[in-house]
């Protein structure tokens, strides 16, 4: 019985070395440090912030959105944001006072360029002062990496 009881004792205890080892082995990947390019929005020749007149601004609307880099190599989206702050006025229900202000009307979108119904919208009621806004913009390149494109904003003059 003595004998029984050191042969499990030993057991336990060559075990619980076993997988002492087995938790501290580490694992070791390599991974090759990527840097990413940099990445320019397009809507026709326009990027980054830019004011525009309506007329150019409706024109260039139903056009698609493009990711580049420096190197002119093309990123496809995968999906972005577009945000458009419309002009509209507003009517006090107790005094009647009539008075400006703004409405935002958003979505994301997975396709370029922006839908039918919103482009015709937009050319409908576009005005001065009025906002149109690219942003969250995921591009992915040749090999499948994701990366965020620059924001590209349009000031309607």
């Amino acid at each position: 019985m003595k004998l029984i009881k050191i042969i499990f004792l030993f057991v336990l205890i060559a075990g619980g070395a076993i997988s002492t080892q087995a938790q501290n082995k580490t694992v070791k990947k390599s991974f090759s440090k990527y840097k990413p390019p940099k990445l320019i929005t397009l809507l026709s020749t326009y990027k980054d912030s830019v004011m525009l007149n309506a007329g150019e601004t409706e024109n260039i609307i139903g056009m698609p959105l493009r990711i580049v880099d420096d190197k002119k190599n093309v990123y496809t989206i995968s999906s972005y944001q577009f945000l458009y702050k419309k002009n509209v006025v507003t009517e006090e229900e107790e005094t009647g006072k009539i008075s400006a202000a703004t409405s935002i009307v958003s979505d994301r979108f997975r396709t370029t360029p922006l839908p039918e119904r919103w482009i015709s919208k937009i050319r409908e009621q576009l005005k001065k002062g009025e906002l149109l806004y690219f942003f969250d913009i995921i591009a992915k390149d040749a090999q499948g990496r994701v990366m965020y494109a620059p924001d590209l904003k349009i000031t309607v003059l």
